[in-house]
């Protein structure tokens, strides 16, 4: 059975990418009590910060958050609410040097660490769940999907299925559209934020980071050159984005994901839109609302919820049936 929810229509004055980016950043608050807080270490002396949300279910949805992201996010929040309050436990995840704890090795996390994103499926598995479900946002997105796309015909029989939203599937043409001067404002932030991770960075280990002239920089192409590349073992930026772009893996996915991305993203590409069967696949869908910015799909509700976590819930329970 296939559950399905109105179609995501806005009012007026949020039909707008930019406005549906950053309205939810600046405005919104989810309350959420707790969570329980659990550090996973990694098989190179490093540590993966978990939160964990459990009422005892024997169903466990795993979230991934986006780039400079943390598992506190309000996004992260809302969706962890939504789908605790249809029965599933949720673990919300850090990747390395996010949430507020600078990891121990040079290297941090990437569009293509789906290792990292392994260890922590593997780790829930092992808690005796019967059914997992991931879920990932823009750069947590792609990573989710190239994970499955990985896993392909060996994918874990309890992982029933996934749904991703605003992802940049083709990382390079996401690079390219963050590098226009209308889309300034974005990437000065992710640079502004990225630039005190690399000095705290630089200053334990001088001999592989140096920040010299990084005021200079103003887009990804220049930074995944200079820093995510070769802490990470990638020729350049051109070879990273090769190597970790999820579309070119969408074909290999066996179980049943759905990529939300708004026809509005100030982030995305076109080739982030795949639509013939030769991109997708048997397994994944696109579904790409007129509006909804870049991780926004604002809803004003009487019980707090937005579009995008109404359609995780929606997809989630289709899995079950």
């Amino acid at each position: 059975m296939y559950y399905q929810v109105p179609d995501y229509k806005p009012p007026l004055w949020l039909r707008n990418g930019h406005v549906q980016s950053i309205w939810p950043t600046l405005f919104r608050k989810v309350n959420l009590e707790g969570p329980e807080r659990e550090v996973l270490p990694t098989d190179d002396n490093d540590q993966l910060h978990l939160d964990w949300y459990r009422q005892g279910s024997d169903r466990l949805a795993v979230l991934s958050h986006g780039l400079e992201g943390n598992s506190q996010r309000p996004y992260m929040q809302g969706l962890a609410r939504a789908l605790l309050s249809d029965g599933w436990d949720v673990l919300a995840w850090n990747f390395r040097s996010c949430g507020g704890v600078m990891n121990n090795q040079p290297r941090f996390y990437h569009s293509g660490a789906t290792g990292d994103l392994d260890r922590v499926v593997q780790h829930g598995l092992g808690q005796g769940y019967k059914a997992v479900f991931l879920s990932g946002f823009s750069m947590g997105g792609n990573l989710t999907l190239l994970y499955l796309g990985q896993q392909s015909e060996q994918v874990d029989s309890r992982i029933c299925g996934a749904i991703t939203y605003s992802v940049p599937c083709d990382l390079a043409g996401s690079a390219d559209t963050l590098a226009l001067p209308s889309r300034r404002i974005y990437m000065q932030r992710f640079l502004r934020d990225l630039q005190v991770k690399m000095e705290e960075k630089s200053k334990r280990f001088p001999d592989l980071i140096n920040t010299e002239g990084f005021g200079n920089i103003r887009s990804f192409h220049e930074f995944d050159d200079r820093y995510t590349a070769p802490l990470h073992g990638f020729r350049d930026a051109q070879d990273y984005w090769a190597s970790c772009s999820a579309l070119w893996k969408l074909k290999d996915i066996r179980v049943p994901s759905l990529i939300v991305n708004a026809a509005d993203d100030p982030f995305l590409s076109r080739r982030c839109f795949p639509e013939s069967r030769e991109e997708l696949g048997t397994h994944v869908r696109l579904e790409s609302p007129r509006w909804g910015g870049h991780v926004g799909f604002v809803e004003h509700a009487r019980d707090g919820y937005y579009w995008s976590e109404r359609r995780a819930v929606a997809h989630a329970r289709s899995l079950l049936a």
